[in-house]
């Protein structure tokens, strides 16, 4: 009787192992998610963001408009306020960041709207205070209106068979990247 027991537990336990390694097989892991969403290069992306967070556009000046009294010579520039409603590098949670932006790179990426819900990583600010989202629209993704999961518009073909990705899986993975250039 107890080597039948004895085989049950084994066959049960092997079984359960089965089940599991199944799961994590279909499961894509975070950082296989960040490469669907952010691209091939998501890395290098990660590591070089001096400010990455998922937050509220609170106001957008458009580029026709936007000049910044702050900049030397008057350079045309584009003024965005963000709530940082989950920081992952630079920022901290519940801060509004207002960034300048050469108005000649806002055409490098999707425009931010006022209300919009966004995953962004930006670029260190340069000399004259200016920052953009590294990579153009690479740097910037597009979440629901809870802020919490990717936008369903915003993931990209290859990651159609994903259902949803949040941004902790994101941020997990970026995270990660930048963990290992250290």
């Amino acid at each position: 009787m107890r080597a039948s027991r004895r085989g049950l537990v084994v066959a049960l336990a092997c079984l359960a192992s089965f089940c599991l390694s199944s799961l994590a097989a279909a499961q894509p892991s975070d950082q296989a998610i960040a490469e669907r969403i952010l691209g091939p290069q998501w890395k290098q992306l990660s590591r070089r963001a001096g400010m990455i967070f998922a937050g509220t556009v609170l106001t957008s000046t458009p580029p026709a408009t936007a000049v910044d009294r702050v900049v030397p010579a008057a350079t045309p520039a584009v003024q965005l306020r963000f709530r940082v409603d989950r920081a992952i590098a630079g920022v901290e949670r519940g801060q509004v960041l207002t960034i300048h932006e050469w108005a000649g790179a806002w055409s490098m990426h999707r425009p931010m709207r006022r209300g919009q819900r966004i995953l962004i990583l930006l670029y260190p600010p340069s000399r004259l205070g200016f920052t953009s989202p590294v990579g153009g629209s690479l740097g910037q993704v597009a979440l629901d209106a809870s802020g919490k999961n990717v936008s369903k518009n915003a993931r990209k073909s290859s990651a159609s068979g994903i259902e949803n990705v949040s941004v902790v899986q994101l941020e997990r993975a970026i995270r990660s990247a930048r963990s290992e250039e250290e």
